[in-house]
């Protein structure tokens, strides 16, 4: 019997992605699929030649299969009772992003995975990306001193249709937690309040906010500014979003595709205007996979080590503060606190 014996939830969106991971791993057997619509669960098996059963209840599923881990890839409406299902069936999860469809959702999923003594990670598969891990480590080791000024742009025109058109804050909730999540990530540090303004712009083809500005005022100290829009045409950003991280000793920059550099001061022996600066290579070092692998290897290293992952309920829950927080800002019109 392997290791792990896993149980897929929700069969379409990222589930290929989850399945084809889970497939290249020799202590992993893929024992059920778990969806409200067969016809999901039928797609996904004839793509990759599975032949497991089909269940619509997750507690069914564990004890008919015995399994162990749930992969949890339905919509964000459903994690809560994915999760919770799953804990009470002495399952760990893994779990797409965001972990619910609300915060106080999320501190329920937080609270019963401490509760049942349950694993229970979050894809953040950003964080996962050999140039972001440069960035970070620039930062960490004080390659530009303190930092005190960290910028995201985030600058896109997403023709989605569908209801990303519809929502009344697409940008903000269905995306920028990836850029939040990043920001907690390169800085080690956690948001203390947010003021927030979205708005949609003259030319948006959503109904809803396409485009917000964001100021987190972070537990070090630093300033976090997001600037954003998923209707911007032209002179597109990465996905991954463009960064300046600017610190005592010089700045740091991030294209979000290249691999990073910092500019960093060249001490004058005496007064000077403006300062002569080094440019500073970030190292990279490679991983063994990027993105979405990269993030499903951390998470089954952790449990295998017996330790929380990176990306753990109990940690993804302050990037969700910060989505859900920026909300409350935009909505209220004014700054928000977020400890």
């Amino acid at each position: 019997m392997s290791q792990f014996r896993i149980l897929i939830a929700g069969c379409g969106g990222m589930a290929n992605t989850w399945v084809e991971y889970a497939m290249q791993r020799p202590d992993v057997e893929i024992v059920g699929l778990i969806d409200i619509n067969e016809d999901n669960a039928k797609i996904l098996s004839n793509k990759h030649g599975l032949t497991v059963p089909f269940f619509k209840d997750v507690k069914e599923a564990a004890i008919s299969t015995e399994a162990n881990l749930v992969f949890d890839i339905t919509i964000p409406d459903v994690h809560k009772k994915i999760t919770l299902s799953a804990f009470e069936a002495k399952c760990d999860v893994m779990g797409e992003k965001p972990m619910a469809s609300s915060l106080q959702e999320a501190y329920e999923m937080k609270a019963a995975a401490e509760a049942a003594n349950r694993f229970y990670a979050v894809m953040q598969n950003r964080r996962y990306l050999n140039n972001i891990r440069a960035l970070r480590d620039s930062i960490h080791k004080g390659t530009i001193g303190k930092s005190g000024f960290v910028c995201a742009d985030f600058f896109i025109g997403a023709h989605f249709g569908g209801f990303r058109d519809a929502m009344k804050s697409p940008l903000i909730l269905d995306m920028a937690i990836h850029t939040f999540d990043q920001a907690r990530f390169i800085t080690g540090a956690d948001p203390v309040s947010v003021y927030c303004y979205e708005f949609n712009p003259t030319g948006s083809w959503y109904e809803g906010n396409a485009a917000a500005i964001c100021i987190f005022e972070m537990s070090d100290g630093s300033v976090f500014n997001y600037r954003g829009s998923w209707c911007a045409e032209g002179a597109s950003t990465s996905w991954e979003a463009a960064w300046r991280v600017t610190g005592t000793k010089g700045t740091a920059i991030w294209d979000g595709d290249h691999v990073p550099y910092c500019e960093v001061v060249k001490l004058a022996d005496e007064h000077v205007f403006q300062n002569e600066h080094t440019r500073v290579e970030a190292t990279v070092t490679e991983m063994t996979h990027e993105g979405h692998f990269g993030c499903l290897d951390e998470m089954f290293l952790a449990l295998l080590e017996g330790r929380k992952s990176e990306t753990d309920c109990t940690d993804n829950i302050k990037s969700m503060k910060m989505v859900f927080g920026a909300l409350e800002s935009a909505d209220k019109g004014q700054k928000i606190s977020l400890t």
